[in-house]
């Protein structure tokens, strides 16, 4: 079971900012303040859910590795190519060199906002003085990031590869743009495709009439529920979001300062490192389900009901779903459901119990914050959002959550 290195202490919410002083090299704060950056970044840039899972797993890689090098430590490590040069502990700076190799790594996936990374390094490394530790650490930093980079470079995640628009029942009717990521290199779990699900039932099954008949209620956009929009609206993560693997690494950085892991910079990194691949390699089985199956969304399968087959499902034409447009990708599997189960297992795992009440914000700018009991609650809320916007089917729901625990179980295996 990965846990902090320190004791749980209560501590006073921080802003995502750098403490310095005595401790100020030991201390978490710094991973909290890049990773808002890269959150900011995916916004701004209207970055995918699978290239935003992949840029927050090399923003990560990159400070856990550089403080693992730092520390002269030889745990397992998620690129195998970084072997920390000799008694590079002796004289590094480590808050600059965890900067340095966030700053090199946004600045190659962001290139046009080089100068918003720059500005940033500057201004951490700043508060540091100019010793020779700190110089150290901008070299180790830098050239860590600059490898993390390299070693991706080729991890099948590029170039585009566009899945075509279908026809018939059954099938989804626009293009897929995000194919490429089901033969992406996965960044620790040995096989994804070992996860992945045995696809959505037969259309002419009781199981998809029933999943359909509760899209259809539940998901209609007509139908006024206040509980079902709040829900909707906290998990949206559409473009110009976060998107689903990016609200994980926000309730991370809240759990990171209110359970006090944040005391140490090795620790958090390590735990926002174990959540970030976790995430990315589970966007490879999601996708690779997603193009396996090509299966359509409810709206289309609402619309065209009497063509499925299915004596039990009802045609609505002037259905909607709640969420406004009907997804822009394959319905099965559901990522947010995957990203999900991925997301609470880590944290369940790192703090020893699922049981742990925090307060989470929205990333849409109408949803407020939202309290839960448990890292589950959380999943299985963010999972039935889906139904409720009228975008998934529960059995999606279902495998998702299913190829989330599956990869979350593995990469908990890493440090072993």
């Amino acid at each position: 079971m990965i846990r902090s290195f320190l004791l749980k202490a209560v501590v006073v919410l921080l802003a995502p900012c750098i403490v310095l002083g005595q401790v100020g090299e030991e201390r978490g704060d710094v991973v909290l303040r890049w990773n808002t950056e890269v959150l900011n970044q995916v916004r701004e840039n209207r970055v995918g859910a699978f290239d935003a899972a992949r840029a927050y797993a090399l923003l990560n890689i990159a400070m856990f590795d550089t403080v693992n090098g730092a520390e002269g430590r030889r745990r397992a490590r998620y690129n195998e190519a970084l072997i920390s040069p000799p008694n590079i502990r002796l004289g590094v700076n480590r808050i600059a060199a965890v900067s340095a190799a966030a700053s090199t790594v946004l600045s190659q996936l962001f290139p046009d906002n080089a100068d918003v990374f720059d500005s940033l390094l500057e201004e951490i490394t700043g508060q540091l003085g100019q010793g020779f530790r700190v110089q150290r650490g901008l070299e180790w930093g830098a050239d860590v990031g600059n490898q993390v980079i390299e070693i991706r470079s080729t991890d099948g995640s590029t170039p585009k590869e566009t899945l075509a628009a279908g026809t018939g029942p059954g099938v989804f009717r626009s293009d897929f743009g995000s194919a490429a990521f089901r033969n992406m290199d996965s960044f620790f779990v040995d096989d994804p495709l070992a996860y992945v699900s045995d696809g959505p039932p037969s259309l002419d099954s009781r199981e998809y009439a029933a999943a359909h008949t509760e899209v259809r209620l539940l998901g209609d956009a007509r139908y006024a529920n206040t509980d079902y929009e709040e829900i909707f609206t906290f998990w949206k993560a559409g473009g110009g979001s976060v998107r689903p693997p990016g609200e994980w690494i926000k309730i991370t950085q809240v759990l990171a300062q209110q359970e006090g892991t944040t005391e140490s910079l090795l620790s958090t990194t390590l735990l926002f490192a174990t959540m970030s691949i976790g995430l990315a390699d589970a966007s490879i089985a999601v996708t690779f389900d997603k193009f396996t199956y090509q299966f359509w969304r409810p709206e289309t399968a609402i619309l065209e009901a009497d063509s499925d087959g299915n004596d039990e499902t009802t045609q609505d034409l002037e259905w909607a779903p709640r969420n406004g447009s009907k997804g822009g990708s394959p319905e099965h599997t559901s990522g947010q459901s995957a990203f999900a189960a991925v997301g609470s297992t880590i944290l369940a795992d790192f703090y020893g119990t699922d049981n742990i009440m925090f307060e989470a914000e929205g990333d849409n700018a109408i949803a407020g914050p939202r309290n839960f009991a448990s890292f589950s609650d959380a999943a299985k809320e963010a999972g039935r959002s889906r139904i409720f916007s009228g975008i998934h089917f529960e059995f999606s729901n279902q495998a998702g959550q299913a190829i989330g625990r599956g990869i979350a179980g593995e990469v908990l295996q890493w440090q072993n």
